[in-house]
């Protein structure tokens, strides 16, 4: 599937495939034998509401590759990464359907959060490279004057 463009070093857009018909969809999300994928951690699926904004968080280890296969949810990544080629910038990404079913796959080293952007709940699907560890990640409130970004765009 074609990659798209992002301004975050080390960070991947990816379209996803979907097959569908009358009676549904089959969504896909990662193949073992995708040029994107390292090591299967765990796949989980984080609810989110509408309105709400969880961010922010930031993984030393762990890899992201999400997805959102129900409602809508606008990502943002932010690089302080001091010797990366991006440091300073941020970049905002809508993923959902039907439109904008993509594959956004994170490095560890970014800071990252996201709001549920549809009128109904988002799903967001994290198919992670490792296994969750609470102390291989930092965590930022949202209003962190560090980061630049106004949720309330």
């Amino acid at each position: 599937m074609p990659t798209l463009e992002s301004v975050i070093d080390g960070v991947l857009i990816t379209e996803l495939r979907q097959i569908l018909d009358d009676r549904g969809a089959v969504l896909h999300m990662l193949r073992r034998d995708s040029t994107e994928f390292t090591e299967f951690g765990e796949c989980y699926f984080s609810e989110v509401f509408p309105g709400v904004i969880k961010a922010w968080k930031r993984h030393r280890y762990q890899t992201q590759n999400l997805a959102v296969p129900v409602g809508r949810i606008l990502i943002v990544i932010y690089d302080d990464r001091p010797n990366s080629i991006s440091c300073g910038q941020v970049q905002a990404i809508e993923l959902g359907r039907p439109n904008d079913y993509l594959r956004l796959q994170i490095p560890p080293g970014l800071w990252f959060g996201f709001s549920c952007i549809s009128d109904i709940p988002a799903i967001l699907a994290n198919c992670a490279d490792i296994p969750h560890d609470p102390s291989e990640s930092d965590v930022l409130p949202v209003n962190d004057p560090r980061i630049q970004y106004n949720w309330k765009n």
